[in-house]
């Protein structure tokens, strides 16, 4: 496990050894302790000079104030490098899920990647800093402590030592059963951070059914579930260092019984048998320590292996080798053969369009048609399974992505908005004001802004909540308009607004957006009827193309498609 770690502690690796030289040099000084004892105590016991009994009384508290000092510094350094770590790993995690395609996060649930970036990462800060601290001191202080102790009495040392020496066995035995157990809790711990994550996202839809009871319900045996999980762990966990506690007495007993023998008959000191019971004593709490750094190496495992499977996913959309450049002026798009398939549904088919550079091109389809897709492929939020998407005449697969994405404003079907202020929103945090209010007086929202009192430095709840569908629809088209794009996707983006709003927003960006290329998704014909180029799919397939007045003469899918719309609007008035 340290290995998959050791590209982080390398960053440290000054502070790492000097931490490692303040746990060497805390043993070395605690350990002096007991022979200062031994020394006074035989001192006393031939009734020597108060000199020596002073003397070893000084060097006991010398000794003791060293080891503070040295233990202090090895807890700084060490504790420290271990948040440093989790910051990398946490900084590398996130920019990596950032890197990741769309897809992937349809494949993982939101409270597990949650769950990664807070139980599992802190699991592994815990390896990295209390972990190997405490066994490095471990390790060193039974290396240090058994040849003093043999020195006294080796027989003694063995009787004293041998019930310390099951303990690791114990360790490795119940080592898989509390690391299974941890793995389980962290997955439970996604699931159920998840299920909060969707019922406080979706808590409009959750009183509006009446499911405020059921849902309750649901949570509560979810964190049942939880508790369960973590009360196995418990039990587990709970039956080692009472095991340890019990070797660990037995050992004490075991020397005080033998060396008290040996101090009657003379072959040890009382001073010596004094320092071989502080020794022991010692030794009791690494052994005990022992058993926990095990427990923090399970669990660290468990979680590390949670987060590699995360890095490890290798970003499908990337930069190509030697990216090429887009041309300069209006843009073209070109689906050339294009089709897309996915979990073995075809949802696009040899699709072949054009959207001629500079004009408005619109899509147009049933639910389920394949519209979002194909206006998904042109920014590379997904590549297609065959074909190719041309973007100036480039295939957008040898272009760098910051350069692809940066020519596109993409307004998705889903208006999605961050927990910042609209301003910050719109203008992402890179735009002046300046731009930000220009934007938003194209997509028609600078009249809802001017209404807060607090204009642009207007917060938004999650999500932008405290927004309609509409006025969240006219934020992300002034935020696709801010950054100035060659190219202007429009998914759906107008489903929310009402028909004067449309109007009055078609209208000022068919002004604003002149001599750009413009792709239109939308289920309203009144929003593409006057589009340069209007594309038509069913079923995943072009079926029509052509303007507004020719598809309509034609009485084709376009016809049936406008027809059902009035036939809708008509019942609806």
């Amino acid at each position: 496990m340290l290995r998959s770690l050791l590209p982080y502690f390398r960053r440290y690796r000054l502070q790492v050894a000097f931490g490692l030289i303040c746990v060497v040099l805390g043993n070395l000084f605690q350990l002096s302790g007991p022979q200062f004892l031994r020394r006074g105590v035989d001192a006393i016991a031939a009734g020597g000079a108060g000199r020596t009994v002073l003397l070893m009384a000084a060097g006991l508290l010398g000794a003791a104030v060293l080891t503070g000092a040295a233990r202090f510094g090895m807890r700084q350094l060490l504790n420290g490098v271990s948040r440093r770590v989790e910051f990398d790993l946490r900084n590398d995690l996130y920019a990596h899920l950032e890197r990741l395609e769309p897809a992937f996060f349809r494949r993982n649930a939101t409270g597990d990647l949650m769950a990664l970036s807070t139980n599992d990462l802190g699991a592994v800060r815990m390896v990295a800093g209390p972990a190997l601290m405490y066994a490095t001191e471990t390790l060193t202080r039974i290396a240090m402590a058994l040849p003093l102790m043999m020195t006294i009495d080796r027989r003694l040392t063995l009787i004293g030592i041998i019930p310390m020496l099951l303990v690791p066995i114990a360790i490795v035995a119940m080592g898989p059963l509390i690391e299974r157990r941890f793995e389980a809790v962290q997955a439970h711990f996604g699931a159920l951070t998840t299920f909060v994550h969707e019922n406080l996202s979706g808590v409009r839809v959750v009183r509006a059914y009446r499911q405020e009871e059921p849902q309750t319900s649901a949570f509560r045996a979810s964190a049942n579930e939880y508790v369960a999980r973590n009360m196995a762990l418990a039990r587990a966990w709970g039956m080692l260092f009472p095991l340890v506690t019990l070797l660990g007495g037995t050992g004490g007993v075991l020397a005080i019984w033998f060396g008290g023998r040996l101090v009657i008959a003379g072959t040890v000191t009382l001073g010596e048998f004094v320092a071989f019971i502080t020794y022991l004593a010692l030794l009791t709490w690494p052994m005990i320590a022992f058993g926990w750094v095990i427990n923090l190496f399970q669990r660290g495992a468990a979680s590390l292996r949670r987060i590699r499977r995360v890095l490890d996913q290798q970003p499908t959309i990337a930069d190509p080798a030697t990216p090429r450049r887009l041309p300069a002026g209006p843009l073209s798009v070109e689906w050339r053969g294009v089709s897309f398939t996915y979990t073995d549904r075809v949802v696009v088919a040899d699709a072949s369009v054009v959207a001629p550079a500079g004009k408005w091109t619109a899509i147009v389809g049933a639910t389920g048609s394949g519209k979002t897709t194909l206006v998904e492929l042109v920014p590379r939020l997904a590549d297609p399974t065959g074909g190719a998407v041309l973007v100036g005449g480039v295939d957008n697969r040898e272009l760098a992505l910051s350069e692809l994405r940066g020519a596109i404003g993409f307004v998705p079907q889903d208006a999605f908005l961050f927990s910042q202020t609209i301003g910050e929103n719109i203008g992402l945090g890179e735009r002046p004001l300046d731009v930000v209010q220009a934007a938003s007086r194209i997509a028609q929202f600078e009249g809802t802004v001017g209404a807060l009192p607090e204009g642009f430095e207007t917060m938004l709840g999650e999500r932008g909540i405290n927004l309609s569908g509409g006025q969240k629809q006219r934020a992300t088209i002034a935020r696709a308009l801010a950054v100035d794009p060659r190219i202007v996707v429009l998914d759906d983006a107008l489903s929310a607004v009402d028909a004067e709003t449309e109007a009055a927003l078609l209208h000022a960006l068919r002004s604003a957006l002149a001599g750009r290329t413009v792709i239109v998704v939308s289920h309203r014909i009144t929003a593409v009827q006057d589009a340069d180029h209007i594309v038509v799919l069913d079923e995943g397939r072009v079926v029509e193309t052509g303007r507004h007045e020719e598809l309509f003469a034609r009485k084709g899918r376009y016809w049936e498609l406008l027809r059902r719309q009035l036939l809708e609007e008509s019942l609806t008035a």
